[in-house]
């Protein structure tokens, strides 16, 4: 089943140069660019993404790094595309992610682990109409 997801390269990916590294990966799976977009957000727009997080002890931080500079935030599409990439992606935390992941390759981090991808088809459908509202 063809689906789309939002994944946002965040700011430590940026920084590090590893952009083109991890939409490459993306692509080599066979998952098409929809949209993408370099920007950088606001604390109301992590607010607005990170909704069901914002009153937990670790959003906070999550927060700061989020708006801490820029980040691309893309829609990709194909075949089981939200599942797709949260296998790419790895495990949350880099130091425990499986080798051959974005994160087990490339982070050591649990909070700047380089990618967030949509984790549900509606979670998907909310963070794509938030991030790319023009998209149809």
């Amino acid at each position: 089943m063809t689906q789309r997801t939002l994944v946002l390269l965040k700011p430590d990916a940026v920084r590090r140069g590893l952009v083109g590294n991890v939409l490459a990966r993306f692509e080599a799976k066979g998952l098409s660019i929809v949209a993408l977009e370099h920007r950088h957000i606001d604390a109301a727009m992590a607010d607005a993404h990170y909704a069901e997080h914002v009153e937990r002890d670790f959003y906070p931080p999550l927060r700061t790094f989020v708006t801490s500079g820029p980040l691309v935030a893309l829609v990709l599409e194909g075949d089981e595309a939200i599942e797709v990439v949260r296998a790419l992606n790895g495990a949350t935390d880099g130091r425990k992610a499986a080798p051959g992941t974005i994160r087990g390759d490339l982070s050591l981090s649990n909070r700047e682990n380089l990618v967030h991808g949509s984790d549900s088809p509606e979670s998907a459908e909310r963070e794509i109409a938030l991030w790319f509202p023009n998209l149809g």
